[in-house]
């Protein structure tokens, strides 16, 4: 392998040749080989975006020449386009204000922006990763206006509308189901009827109010900390340029950002995106319920609840021939205890703002940006590869509501409780029907009675 060497404020490193990182990244590298788990890559662009979007601004106040400003600007472009991707190898776990990913974007910027304007890789010359590329910023504020650059893009790209998708599902299966009467169960005992289409209205409002929250909380996302640069107060950088700076980062991503009124919050602590975490932690909790319910009411096919007939997808068992698993709902149950673990992770981290800063960032940016990328991932697969395809199994559900006892709940206004009581237990032991034990009492006629144990009377107030 050809190395160079770079420089740095410590000394000299060697460099694959190959690559466009400096020194900061070699000695992250080395320093900081915890785990497998790489900085997200939309954190990496995301700060490019930033990079991209300071250089317009200070071509635009002269404070660099536009040559290096274009320069810079095309760099950046590659890097958000992916082109480079092949140079950010530094994993999560690094120095708590996620310094070595700043510097490594800095350094593959600067070290391509050479490239372009014909100088010669680790030079530093005509483009410095700290004095131009790195110009008014600071790691402090750049790392948490990527994060939720990064948090915005992706709920806006991917989480809503995958969301979106299961939503429309579960309300076109409750529409689809509204005739079909069936009991409901109420601590997993037979309850009084509803129709399977209000069941899954429940599941299609839960997910439609999941949305809803998201989209409120997404709105302090959009206020960014670029221009607080090292604690809040904007040292090295102009007055205004927080604004310039956030205008030029809306008008690129189409996104409405806007500075932040505060910047040492924005520093120091991470509320906004705790607050958005809780928001996608209500949403786990929610696809829990969801898919979980799916899943036993399609167990079976003989020994369960078998209401449902969920879509077979692929065989189920490697020693058990012909079985069909509810594979789309377990992976959705996993999804939705890794987020709320995530959840656990970034309030943890949320609350180590100390001082001026909050050192859980790359923490906090892995877990927000890996629970919003499962979440998509698994909805939009729940939606079309299991919630899309549901049918009802009609016998069964009817042959459910016959034998309930449950429907004695309806005599109840007209033979007392206690009666009703008695009826259902004694149909129970009996292992007779409630009209055969309820006609014996003598305390209602057959024709009353028919009138009145009618399911599809049961599901509305009378």
């Amino acid at each position: 392998m050809k190395l160079r060497k770079e420089f740095d404020s410590i000394g000299s490193v060697n460099v694959p040749n190959d690559k466009y990182w400096g020194a900061s990244t070699q000695r992250s590298n080395k320093f900081f080989n915890i785990g497998k788990i790489l900085v997200n890559i939309s954190i990496i662009k995301s700060i490019a975006i930033i990079k991209r979007s300071a250089a317009i601004v200070h071509a635009k106040d002269k404070l660099i020449n536009n040559k290096i400003s274009k320069a810079i600007i095309k760099a950046s472009d590659e890097v958000i386009k992916g082109k480079l991707d092949e140079n950010f190898p530094l994993k999560v776990w690094q120095t708590g204000s996620g310094t070595q990913t700043n510097m490594n974007v800095n350094e593959v910027i600067a070290n391509r922006a050479i490239e372009i304007l014909g100088g010669k890789k680790g030079t530093k010359k005509p483009v410095h990763p700290n004095d131009h590329v790195n110009k008014s910023q600071s790691t402090n504020d750049v790392f948490p206006t990527a994060m939720h650059i990064s948090v915005a893009k992706e709920t806006i790209g991917k989480l809503l509308p995958s969301l979106k998708i299961l939503e429309k599902e579960l309300k076109r299966k409750s529409i689809e189901f509204k005739h079909i009467i069936k009991i409901g169960r109420t601590h997993l005992q037979d309850a009084t009827p509803l129709s399977l289409g209000q069941e899954f209205s429940g599941y299609h409002v839960q997910v439609k109010k999941s949305i809803e929250r998201i989209e409120y909380a997404l709105r302090e996302i959009f206020y960014l900390a670029q221009g607080g640069t090292a604690v809040g107060t904007g040292i090295n950088s102009k007055k205004n340029f927080d604004k310039k700076i956030v205008k030029e980062i809306a008008k690129f991503t189409k996104i409405k950002f806007k500075p932040a009124a505060n910047k040492f919050a924005e520093l120091a602590a991470h509320d906004s995106i705790v607050n958005f975490s809780g928001t996608l932690n209500t949403c786990a909790v929610a696809l829990m319920k969801v898919s979980n319910d799916i899943r036993f009411l399609g167990s079976g096919p003989r020994a369960g609840y078998s209401e449902l007939i969920l879509p077979e997808n692929e065989p189920g068992s490697s020693i058990m021939p012909g079985k069909v698993n509810p594979t789309q709902c377990e992976a959705v149950t996993m999804v939705c205890v890794k987020v709320i673990g995530n959840h656990n992770g970034i309030t943890m981290a949320g609350s180590h703002g100390h001082f001026e800063l909050n050192v859980f960032k790359p923490l906090i940016a892995h877990n927000i940006l890996q629970s919003i990328d499962l979440i998509a991932d698994s909805t939009k697969n729940f939606a079309l590869y299991c919630v899309k395809g549901i049918k009802a199994n009609k016998k069964k559900i009817q042959e459910n509501l016959d034998n309930s006892l449950m429907l004695v709940t309806a005599l109840a206004p007209h033979i007392g409780y206690d009666n009703a009581a008695k009826i259902a237990k004694t149909a129970l032991k009996n292992n007779t029907t409630l009209k055969f034990e309820t006609l014996k009492t003598g305390l209602i006629s057959e024709k009353d009675y028919n009138k009145i144990v009618d399911p599809k009377k049961m599901i509305y107030p009378t």
